[in-house]
């Protein structure tokens, strides 16, 4: 693990690359909730994992994070936090390139290399609105806690933009997630038309079992082995 950024690109790049010993040519650009940051115990237990797989993952900082230490994001500012995910994208495709130019199974590489874009909760939700606007920019979205509502308002459902999303998604939810039931999420999820999974986690909140010192040690493999058998059908 090596710390990351870019500069060249606005708003810049910044977070943690994680470099697998034995790449597998496909990369994974993960980010956090409205709370926290790249640092967020579950993104790097996840980090860790996919880079054991042989994924190139890049924990990245939302622009707003970077703006500020704590505290939510912007009101009004979340199309910022969107350009951020499609610049860090941008950045981890050049990385990639230049691997595989430095290969001797460029060509091949090339020709295979998938990068995902996955988030928490709100870096979640930001990765669906930018995906539905740009529906080629990654191969799949890794979705953790999708804030489906605010808590004790279900009324207040956070799905317009979910018809136009036309990346295969796998969402990943707790079973007492207050921010969306297994049964809400299950009906929102079918307004997306692109191939969709999602997988429960059973006694899991909003955090899925990774807050403090509460970790659910076997939730990183477990996601994992859900993701390649989802993405490699």
């Amino acid at each position: 693990m090596t710390s990351f950024l870019d500069n060249t690109l606005s708003p810049a790049v910044r977070g943690y690359l994680h470099t697998p010993q034995s790449p597998n040519d496909h990369a994974l650009v993960l980010t956090h909730g409205a709370g926290g940051n790249c640092n967020a115990p579950l993104l790097v237990a996840l980090a860790e994992t996919f880079s054991a797989h042989g994924y190139t993952v890049l924990r990245c900082d939302l622009p707003f994070r970077q703006a500020k230490a704590f505290g939510p994001p912007f009101p009004g500012q979340a199309e910022r936090d969107r350009a951020g995910l499609r610049n860090a994208v941008a950045a981890m495709r050049k990385m990639l390139a230049a691997s595989a130019d430095r290969s001797v199974r460029a060509t091949q590489t090339e020709a295979t290399a998938k990068i995902f874009l996955g988030g928490h909760s709100y870096g979640g939700r930001q990765a669906t609105m930018l995906c539905a606007e740009e529906p080629e920019l990654v191969d799949g979205l890794l979705l953790l806690s999708y804030p489906l509502h605010p808590p004790r308002t279900p009324e207040k459902l956070r799905t317009q933009h979910l018809p136009n999303l036309r990346t295969p998604s796998l969402f990943v939810h707790g079973t007492r997630d207050p921010f969306g039931s297994i049964a809400e999420m299950t009906e929102a999820i079918e307004l997306v038309p692109a191939r969709h999974e999602l997988l429960e986690i059973d006694g899991a909140g909003h955090d899925l079992g990774f807050k403090g010192k509460k970790v659910l040690p076997d939730l990183p493999g477990q996601i994992v082995a859900r993701f390649q058998g989802y993405f490699s059908g």
